[in-house]
């Protein structure tokens, strides 16, 4: 899949650059564009994610190869079936990773580092997790169900690359039947912001209908604003990556029982633990 990914690096760059154009030569209304400091970020961020993702990628494929050879049957993807099937397998299983890692502390501590940016471009969708182990739980089913290893990863990364394009104020809504099936720039949007309305909503990759059908999903009804409930004062990429897991880690030592260090790894990002009754 990284390798996949990289192949797509100078598209990526291209559309990125034509979109920092579009806005010096088309500017947008009440849309923010692009920061220096914060595009710079995103990019670090992406290429540290490619950094870690190389050797990563190669432990996701031994283990899955042997979880494939557990499987009772091996499906054929030299046909458009198990290739169908691939779509809509790979797809649920994005939408269960990406709402856990919302809904989850320490799975949300890598995850946040997408959502950091105040900032929503084309430059936003290469801002990624440093530490993507916490992946590997969802997708090793597939494998069980007789899906090769390197059909998932090339699914994933099709996936992947489907959602660069998600993430740009430069396209309002699309053809109504495509906004109802389809993820689109409008859905993640929402999923971006911190309004109080949008939060935790439009998990999908690159269906829709999953939020639809779990009632996850949202329309964008009025201005997004971008970033976090409590945003991030820093441009340093390694505090950005892993600054999250060191407040997470704060909040454990600061705890006195074992319940409320496990409820601050495991329960929804800002909870806290009742008072001890005195």
């Amino acid at each position: 899949m990284v390798g996949a990914i990289a192949y797509a690096i100078p598209v990526f760059v291209g559309l990125l650059v034509l979109e920092i154009l579009s806005y010096r030569f088309l500017p947008g209304d009440g849309e923010r564009g692009y920061e220096l400091r914060d595009t710079t970020t995103s990019l670090s961020m992406g290429m540290g994610s490619l950094i870690v993702g190389v050797p990563w990628k190669l432990v996701v494929l031994v283990i899955s190869a042997g979880v494939h050879q557990l499987s009772p049957w091996q499906l054929p993807m030299d046909t458009w079936w198990a290739w169908g099937l691939l779509f809509v397998a790979d797809d649920l299983a994005y939408y269960w990773f990406h709402r856990l890692h919302h809904e989850v502390r320490v799975l949300w501590a890598s995850h946040v580092v997408h959502h950091s940016s105040q900032y929503y471009n084309l430059s936003t969708a290469l801002r990624q997790s440093w530490t993507p182990m916490t992946s590997m739980p969802f997708w090793l089913p597939l494998a069980l169900l007789g899906f090769p290893p390197w059909a998932i990863l090339t699914q994933q990364a099709i996936s992947l690359v489907y959602q660069f394009f998600l993430h740009t104020e430069r396209v309002d809504r699309l053809w109504r039947p495509v906004e109802w099936v389809f993820n689109t720039p409008s859905h993640h949007r929402v999923h971006h912001a911190s309004n109080q309305t949008y939060l935790d909503r439009n998990y999908g990759g690159i269906l829709i209908v999953w939020d639809r059908l779990f009632r996850s999903f949202a329309p964008e009804t009025e201005k997004v604003v971008y970033g976090l409930t409590t945003n991030i004062t820093t441009y340093n990429p390694v505090r950005v990556a892993f600054g999250s897991f060191a407040g997470l880690a704060r909040d454990m030592r600061s705890a006195t029982r074992w319940r409320d260090r496990l409820g601050y790894a495991f329960r929804h990002p800002g909870w806290t633990p009742a008072p001890v009754a005195g």
